[in-house]
């Protein structure tokens, strides 16, 4: 019933609308009307498809047997509706992976096209964010450019409040109090939006990265739910409507390192908006050029393409590759 993909060790389940109607799930008829209705419908479609079976949860794991859940497609020909159920059951605007792992299986299923398509994520915070799609190949490994259109920096972005201003190589960045009360190195942080908000705490040393583990325990983990979710999961500050956190370190030119704490989700082996919105962060305080950046995270490297043209990054592409689960 669901399918399980695996894009650079993040795992999403991608379900049809008919599939979780015939289920028994009242899924209404349009994405648009299914996102007006998410708290109706999307606890039972979690509990359906990302739960792990009686006695099936491996030792160790997540709660989960998928990072989320991907409903779609709603038409049988582009452009492409679809839900990003978070494993809390909320909405997610953009997932690089998720998208990625949506386009694969509309190839697989003999609906993607030569020439790509335009993926519409329906969510309850706004308008639907729109994302092209079109197949390639990058060193061998098929996959997808995903076109994440031109990314916004600063609080106003993503709608921070009580942040304060700081200086961090000499560009202007913010100060996430309730971050910095953490880790004492968490001081400086860039607020980027891709179709969804970002907070990227930039580190001088590797050693001041978050590991996954880390993340998972208590009580850095509940702490990380209060800056990084909405109410009532969290406190929604310094963002109302809860923010993805990310860590990243300079390894070496145009190469950075990083780790992902995503709103109603948790700590993720890898994140491709994260990735993407690490590398605009890096190129905001001088650490990168424009062109390709590799962003390093656990589950793998996700190569993005910055586009800058008198002094502004115009244009965000990441590619993504992924691969369907045993």
């Amino acid at each position: 019933m669901t399918q399980f993909y695996d894009a650079r060790g993040n795992i999403y389940g991608v379900v049809s609308p008919q599939t979780l109607r015939e289920a028994g799930i009242d899924l209404p008829i349009s994405a648009a009307q299914c996102a007006l209705s998410r708290p109706v419908w999307s606890p039972a479609a979690i509990a359906l498809c990302c739960d792990w079976p009686d006695g099936k949860r491996p030792a160790g794991s997540k709660s989960h047997r998928s990072d989320g859940l991907l409903i779609g497609p709603f038409q049988s020909a582009p452009p492409f509706d679809v839900l990003i159920v978070n494993t809390d059951g909320t909405l997610a605007e953009r997932s690089g992976n998720g998208l990625t792992i949506f386009a694969q299986s509309l190839l697989e299923q003999g609906l993607m096209p030569e020439e790509g398509a335009l993926l519409r994520v329906h969510h309850d915070k706004g308008a639907p964010v729109q994302t092209s799609v079109k197949p390639a190949e990058v060193e061998a490994v098929n996959g997808f450019w995903l076109d994440l259109g031109q990314p916004g920096f600063g609080p106003s972005a993503v709608s921070a409040q009580q942040v304060e201003k700081r200086v961090f190589n000499g560009k202007d960045v913010s100060h996430v109090g309730p971050l910095a009360q953490l880790n004492p190195a968490w001081q400086h942080s860039q607020f980027v939006r891709i179709g969804n908000p970002h907070c990227v705490t930039l580190l001088t040393d590797v050693a001041d990265l978050p590991s996954n583990s880390q993340m998972r325990e208590s009580p850095l983990a509940e702490d990380l739910t209060r800056i990084a979710y909405a109410m009532p999961a969290g406190a929604g500050q310094p963002c109302p409507a809860g923010v993805n956190l990310q860590w990243a370190a300079r390894q070496s030119a145009q190469r950075i390192v990083a780790r992902v704490f995503e709103r109603g989700e948790g700590p993720t082996a890898s994140s491709g908006t994260s990735a993407s919105a690490v590398a605009c962060a890096a190129w905001a305080v001088g650490w990168v050029a424009s062109g390709e950046v590799q962003v390093v995270m656990p589950g793998g490297t996700a190569p993005v393409l910055l586009e800058e043209e008198r002094g502004a990054l115009v244009r965000v592409r990441l590619f993504g590759t992924a691969r369907l689960m045993g």
